[in-house]
């Protein structure tokens, strides 16, 4: 599904324009993008949990050449689908 195609299921669903359901997407991912950034957590209960995690430093080896690269460290963003949602799939 692209973002388009997701905007207009929630114009449809909530009753918005599609102007308005953009905007409410664009919200959602902006709060959840700083929330992450500060370090928090971001739960939708029922849905899921939005986290970061820390990722170190490492070696990885390049499968074309079998050189070895560093991997710098880095913050990860995570997913755990919640109970209703993992219900709703399955």
């Amino acid at each position: 599904m692209t973002k388009q195609e997701f905007v207009e299921e929630i114009a449809k669903e909530a009753g918005l324009t599609k102007a308005d359901a953009a905007r409410a997407v664009d919200a959602y991912a902006k709060a959840v993008t700083k929330a992450l950034k500060a370090g928090k957590k971001v739960s939708l209960v029922g849905f899921g949990t939005y986290a970061t995690s820390k990722r170190a430093a490492r070696e990885g080896r390049n499968p074309r050449t079998g050189e070895t690269v560093k991997i710098a460290a880095r913050t990860a963003v995570t997913f755990k689908a919640g109970s209703k949602l993992k219900d709703a799939v399955n």
